[in-house]
């Protein structure tokens, strides 16, 4: 779970919290998972 937690927290995106609002941020954090979990 930890390594879950960094990984997403190399995306810039979600390590800064980009977006102030609420559901975009959630998107964000969405996309940068699924890119996660589809990367080879």
């Amino acid at each position: 779970m930890e390594r879950t937690i960094l990984a997403l927290k190399n995306s810039r995106a979600v390590a800064t919290r980009f977006d102030k609002r609420t559901h975009i941020f959630h998107g964000t954090v969405t996309v940068a998972s699924i890119r996660l979990w589809l990367k080879p």
